[in-house]
C-alpha cells in the first residue's frame, strides 16, 4: 500500500509541475498593422525586449555583455491584419527561450526584416534582404516595419502580449556632390546578370586641388577599402564645431574624441591642400551585397562576381571619367579590418592590376588561426577539444586580455538574426564569401550554427579559394615575380578579434620566400588593439583617422621606383 501512495505522490507532483509550466509559458503575438500599404510580406520578424529606456530595444542588441533580450523566426507571405506567435520555440540571445526570461518589466520592440527574391544565374531562388542605402544593418534599413516600444509585464498572469508593428523605416537621403567629392552610382552589368535584377556599386571619389585648373593631368588612384561608407570619411572643409559637446571613447579611454575627429578630418583637408602634398584620386567604395554592408571585393559562390566587377568595371569607369591614369603602376590599395582583407585578397588575386597593397588588421588571412579556430584540424569551433571539460572558445578580449564574449557568443546571435547565412553579421558574411553554394542556393555552412560541428568538406574548399597565406604558399611560383614589392600588413599584437595569429603565420612563409624574396613589409603594435594600422609614433586613436595619408609616402616611393619605362610622373604632379 505504501508503494502505491508513493506512486501517487510522484503522478501528482509531475502533474502539478507540467501544469506549473503550461500556466507560466509566455507567448507574444506580432501582428501586422492593416494600415500598411504593402502586400505580402518576407523576411525575418525579430521579438526584442529591454530593461533599458534610455534607447530602443533595437538599437541595445549587440554581442557585449549589456545586450538586451533578441528572439527570431522566418515568415512568409505574411498579410496585413495576420498575426505571427513567438512560443517557447523560437530561438533567442542570449536568453535561448521565452519560458526562461525573469520576471519583471520590459521594454518590447517587435521588427520584420524584409526579404527579397532573387532569382539567381545559377537557377536558385533566395530570399535574401536588399541593402536600402544604409550598409545592410537590419535595426534602420529603409523599408522594415516596426512598433514603437511599449511597457509589458512578464510573469504572474500577463504571458499573453501582444504587439502591432506599424511603422515603415524611411528611405535614406543621398549624399550631394560638393566641388572636392564627387558620388557614382554605377549599373554592374556582371552582377545584374547574376543576381537576376539591376545591380549597382558606388563610390565617393575625392579630387585633387588644381583638378579643374589642370585639365591635362592624369592621376594616380587609392583605393580604400572598408565598411559601407554613407560618404567620404575623416574629410571636413571646415573647423570643429564650436558648439560640439565633448564625447568620451571608452574604447579608447580619450575625452572629446568626437572633437578630436572632425579636428583629424579638417587637418586632412589642409594636408589634401597643401603645395608638397602629391595629387592623388581617392576613391571609398560602395559594394553592399544582400549578406553583408560589402562583398569581401572578390568573386563568390553565392555573391557572385563582385572581384571583377570592381576591377573591371568600376575603376575603369571612375579613372575615365575623372583622369585616372587607368594602369596598373597607378593603382593602389589600403584598408582595415574587413578592408585590410580585400586590400590584400584583391592584390592577390589581381596581381597585375594594382601596385601595392596596405592591409591593416586584415580578417583572418590564414584559416589556420580563423580567428581561434583552426579550420582544418578542430572537430567543432566553439569549445576546446577535452575528454571532461566545457570551455568555450574566446571571442573578444581586451588589450589586457579580457574577455566580453565567445566565438558562440557571436554565432548565436547571429543565427538569431537569420537563417540560411542571412545575419547581415560577421561571420555569416566570410560564410557568404568563402563558401561553396548549397543546393538551396545559399551558402554551404562552414559548420553547425548551433552546435559548431566543422564541416572539413566546406574547409577545404576555403583553403583552396580564399586563403590568403595558402594560396600564396601554393602559387607563389608564379604570382612572387608579380607581388614583390606589393605586400605591406601591419597589426596590432592584442588584437580583439586575434587576428594577429594570422599574421604571424603569413609573415613565417613570406619572409621564407627567397625566389623571390617579397619584398614588402609586415609589422605589430606593441599591446595595440584593433584596429592598429602600421604608425608607431602616434597612438591608435590617432592613426586611425589619418589612413588616406599615412601610406601616400611608401606610395610614392613604389611610384617611383616600379612605374615603367614612359609612365607619366610629372602632370600629376604638376610639373
Amino acid at each position: 500500500m505504501k508503494k502505491i501512495y508513493v506512486l501517487l505522490a510522484v503522478v501528482s507532483l509531475l502533474l502539478s509541475a507540467c501544469t506549473s509550466e503550461t500556466s507560466n509559458q509566455i507567448r507574444f503575438t506580432v501582428q501586422l498593422s492593416d494600415s500598411l500599404n504593402v502586400d505580402a510580406l518576407d523576411g525575418r520578424l525579430l521579438l526584442m525586449l529591454s530593461t533599458n529606456k534610455e534607447a530602443e530595444p533595437r538599437f541595445q542588441i549587440n554581442n557585449g555583455l549589456n545586450t538586451q533580450l533578441i528572439f527570431g523566426k522566418n515568415v512568409e507571405g505574411w498579410q496585413k491584419g495576420e498575426s505571427i506567435t513567438f512560443t517557447s520555440e523560437e530561438l533567442g540571445y542570449p536568453i535561448e527561450n521565452l519560458n526562461e526570461i525573469p520576471e519583471g518589466t520590459y521594454q518590447a520592440q517587435a521588427l520584420l526584416h524584409v526579404y527579397e527574391t532573387f532569382n539567381l544565374s545559377t537557377g536558385h531562388t533566395v530570399k535574401l534582404p536588399m541593402d536600402n542605402g544604409e550598409g545592410q544593418q537590419w535595426n534602420r534599413s529603409p523599408g522594415n516595419i516596426y512598433n514603437i516600444p511599449v511597457e509589458v509585464s512578464i510573469g504572474g498572469n500577463s504571458s499573453n502580449l501582444d504587439l502591432v508593428i506599424d511603422t515603415v523605416i524611411p528611405p535614406i537621403e543621398e549624399p550631394e556632390d560638393t566641388e572636392w567629392v564627387k558620388h557614382i552610382k554605377f549599373k554592374s552589368e556582371k552582377l545584374s546578370e547574376f543576381w537576376g535584377r539591376d545591380m549597382y556599386l558606388g563610390a565617393h571619389v575625392l579630387l585633387p586641388k588644381g583638378f579643374d585648373e589642370h585639365p591635362e593631368a592624369k592621376y594616380p588612384l587609392m583605393i580604400f577599402h572598408g565598411h559601407f561608407p554613407s560618404d567620404f570619411g575623416d574629410w571636413r572643409t571646415s573647423p570643429p564645431d564650436p558648439n560640439l559637446e565633448p564625447e568620451y571613447s571608452e574604447r579608447f579611454g580619450v575625452e572629446g574624441y568626437n572633437i578630436i575627429q572632425q579636428q583629424e578630418a579638417y587637418n586632412f583637408y589642409k594636408r589634401w591642400n597643401s603645395e608638397d602634398f602629391p595629387r592623388f584620386i581617392i576613391i571609398e567604395i560602395q559594394h553592399p551585397t544582400p549578406y553583408y554592408d560589402d562583398s569581401y571585393a572578390v568573386n563568390s559562390a553565392a555573391q557572385g562576381p563582385y572581384g571583377d566587377a570592381i576591377t573591371y568595371e568600376l575603376i575603369p569607369h571612375i579613372e575615365q571619367k575623372f583622369r585616372g591614369i587607368g594602369e596598373g603602376w597607378a593603382r593602389f590599395l589600403y584598408g582595415g579590418s574587413t578592408g585590410g582583407w580585400e586590400a590584400l585578397a584583391v592584390q592577390v588575386k589581381y596581381p597585375e592590376e594594382y601596385n601595392g597593397c596596405f592591409a591593416a588588421c586584415p580578417d583572418p588571412i590564414d584559416f589556420r588561426a580563423y580567428c581561434l579556430v583552426n579550420i582544418y584540424e578542430d572537430e567543432n569551433a566553439y569549445f576546446y577539444d577535452s575528454e571532461f571539460r566545457s570551455l568555450e572558445i574566446p571571442g573578444h578580449r581586451d588589450y589586457l586580455g579580457q574577455i566580453n564574449t565567445t566565438v558562440k557568443d557571436y554565432n548565436r546571435l547571429e543565427l538569431v538574426l537569420g537563417d540560411k547565412s542571412r545575419s547581415g553579421q560577421q561571420w555569416d558574411i566570410w560564410e557568404a564569401t568563402y563558401s561553396p553554394l548549397g543546393e538551396d542556393g545559399y551558402p554551404k555552412r562552414l559548420w553547425d550554427k548551433y552546435s559548431g560541428d566543422i564541416d572539413h568538406d566546406v574547409a577545404k574548399y576555403w583553403q583552396e579559394n580564399y586563403d590568403l597565406r595558402y594560396i600564396l604558399e601554393r602559387d607563389w611560383e608564379k604570382l612572387g615575380p608579380e607581388l614583390r614589392g606589393k605586400i605591406h600588413i601591419y597589426c596590432g599584437d592584442m588584437d580583439n578579434y586575434y587576428l594577429n595569429n594570422a599574421v604571424y603565420l603569413m609573415e613565417d612563409f613570406l619572409e621564407s620566400t627567397t625566389d623571390p624574396y617579397y619584398d614588402g613589409e609586415v609589422a605589430y603594435g606593441d599591446r595595440a588593439e584593433h584596429c592598429w594600422n602600421g604608425d608607431p609614433e602616434l597612438p591608435n586613436h590617432l592613426s586611425r583617422l589619418r589612413y588616406n595619408s599615412m601610406y601616400v609616402p611608401k606610395i610614392m616611393k613604389r611610384i617611383m621606383e616600379s612605374a615603367p619605362p614612359g609612365a607619366d610622373l610629372t602632370s600629376w604632379r604638376y610639373k
